[in-house]
């Protein structure tokens, strides 16, 4: 099985930015670390916003929570 890390480079490397929102998303679910979960959340927010895909909201929810927007 795919380690997650590898799982977003494959990602990366196909620019699939639907699942790219995902992983980093699941990134952030699998970190105690609030800067890390942070980083990958900003991530997956970005690639959100530029699909147009409505979990954005969700996730700027979840930055806002933590003050960094």
């Amino acid at each position: 099985m795919k380690t997650l890390q590898d799982r977003l480079l494959a990602a990366h490397a196909r620019d699939d930015r639907k699942a790219l929102v995902t992983l980093y998303a699941e990134a952030a679910d699998n970190t105690n670390n609030v800067d890390a979960a942070c980083f990958y959340l900003t991530h997956a927010y970005i690639f959100a916003l530029e699909l147009g895909d409505p979990v954005s909201e969700v996730l700027y929810q979840r930055l806002k929570a933590e003050g960094r927007v």
